[in-house]
């Protein structure tokens, strides 16, 4: 299993284990994705074992057979962030403060509908970087999901949920599509899905139109961005055999986008697959990723395509269980400006969890060697200490940052050293619902770095503290 400490990891650090009744597991809080969360479960608990302060709200029935009942739950989250050259800019220095709060209600009607509603307020206080208080991180009040699903009676193995309205998607690691639980507004989409299950398989045909954060008014769909394809994921038949995800991806953005000299109406396509899994009885795991894009990119063709990887190995019997892991990341890049493009689009990434956290590096143009320990000395207690080598792919386009625009145009220099990054991170959870995390990274600038900005001299830290509250 790929491991990453990052805020969508924290939900296997605060799963609460208790059991309601016999053979009745206690249902799990995910302070990433509320709306799998299911508490059913708590209706045939008795009442000795609802020992958590907020099961009252988790199952509320509203009629007495118990056929309408509801949920309700929220998260606040604070994080305090340090920067010292952001973005490799001289005097880019800077102190300041991130408040998310979001609030669910989920309501049951009968065993075939279901509508989740989430709300979300996202604040930032004295941010004066680049940017300035930009939408990733402000959001004043907004609606993050508010979806019906309707479950289709199929039969034994197969059942069809179809979801209508606004909702998150998470597909696989998120290397692709992410609704970003890392930035304090996220991301969200306007449309429909169809989860279809069939066996230990799901399959998911989805189509979205994205909605961008407007920071002091309603998050209206673009109409001019669609999101669409199909996801499915599941174990390969015979013993000993990885789970797989299968996918494919279509993006159409009628404004005009650019790559590398290239401008037009993007209509990308990229199909992908995933293997991952553990090695027998070993403490040996693999995750590794393949997707290839076509398409056009006003009246050039598009091929491009990237790898994803992580290969661990967890010392089950040593004290503090530490894992050794080594991934490999890479994205193509364009081999001269304008004409076709061989730049990857990262589409929607988590790119924070996979190519450092101070974020300054994106899943396109770039080699990345990333070797890394993760341990936990104390119960509760886990630490990861990484290290990222970053080389452009392609000397003869830019360097490209996590949210996909130009860090530095590959015209600035000859170099394919981008530098190396360092990342500590430490996350104790105190019980259930509390969680908290420091991390401190380290860039240090490459040649190609130093010789497109020379007048910044120094690499960049990054400091952060943040307390997460779910209930």
């Amino acid at each position: 299993m790929t491991f990453r400490i990052h805020n969508t990891v924290l939900l296997g650090l605060i799963v609460c284990g208790v059991a309601l009744a016999e053979g009745a597991p206690r249902p799990k809080i995910n302070p990433v994705i509320r709306h799998v969360e299911d508490w059913s479960v708590l209706a045939d608990a008795p009442a000795d074992a609802k020992a958590d302060l907020f099961d009252p709200i988790k199952y509320l029935p509203l009629v007495d057979d118990g056929s309408i009942w509801a949920s309700f739950g929220g998260q606040v989250r604070y994080r305090f962030e340090s920067f010292n050259n952001f973005g490799f800019g001289p005097s880019n220095d800077d102190e300041y403060s991130l408040l998310r709060i979001r609030m669910h209600g989920d309501l049951h009607i009968g065993e075939h509908v279901r509508i989740f509603a989430e709300g979300k307020s996202a604040l930032a206080n004295n941010r004066d970087l680049p940017g300035g208080r930009r939408t990733l991180d402000v959001d004043s009040i907004d609606l993050q999901n508010l979806f019906v699903d309707v479950k289709l009676p199929v039969g034994d193995d197969v059942s069809v949920t179809v979801r209508a309205g606004r909702q998150e998607l998470v597909f696989g690691k998120q290397r692709l599509i992410s609704p970003l639980d890392w930035s304090n507004s996220r991301r969200t989409w306007d449309g429909l899905s169809v989860i279809t299950k069939i066996g230990q398989w799901t399959v998911t045909p989805f189509w979205t139109q994205f909605a961008p954060v407007q920071k002091y008014s309603f998050n209206d769909p673009d109409a001019q961005t669609q999101l669409f394809g199909v996801y499915a994921t599941g174990p390969l038949p015979g013993e000993g055999m990885p789970s797989a995800d299968v996918y494919f991806i279509g993006l159409d953005r009628d404004d005009d986008r650019t790559f590398n000299g290239t401008t037009g109406q993007e209509e990308r396509y990229t199909l992908g697959t995933r293997l991952f899994g553990k090695v027998g009885q070993t403490g040996f795991d693999y995750d590794a990723e393949f997707a290839y894009q076509f398409g056009e990119v006003g009246s050039g063709d598009v091929n491009a395509w990237m790898v994803g990887s992580q290969f661990g190995y967890t010392f089950a019997d040593v004290p503090t269980a530490p894992r050794l892991f080594i991934g490999v990341d890479y994205a193509s890049g364009d081999d001269s400006a304008g004409g076709d493009v061989e730049t990857f689009n990262q589409l929607f990434p988590l790119g924070h969890a996979y190519l450092g956290f101070i974020d300054a590096i994106g899943r396109q143009n770039i080699i990345d060697v990333t070797p890394g320990i993760v341990f936990s000395p104390i119960p509760k207690l886990k630490v990861l200490l990484q290290g990222h080598l970053f080389w452009r792919a392609d000397e003869d386009d830019a360097v490209y940052n996590a949210g996909g625009g130009v860090l530095r145009a590959g015209s600035l220099s000859n170099e394919r050293e981008v530098g190396a990054e360092i990342d500590l991170v430490v996350t104790y959870a105190f019980d259930a619902h509390l969680v908290a995390q420091f991390g401190y990274s380290h860039f240090f600038a490459g040649d190609f770095i130093s010789e497109a900005t020379p007048t910044a001299d120094d690499d960049i830290d990054f400091f952060y503290f943040q307390l997460q509250y779910t209930f």
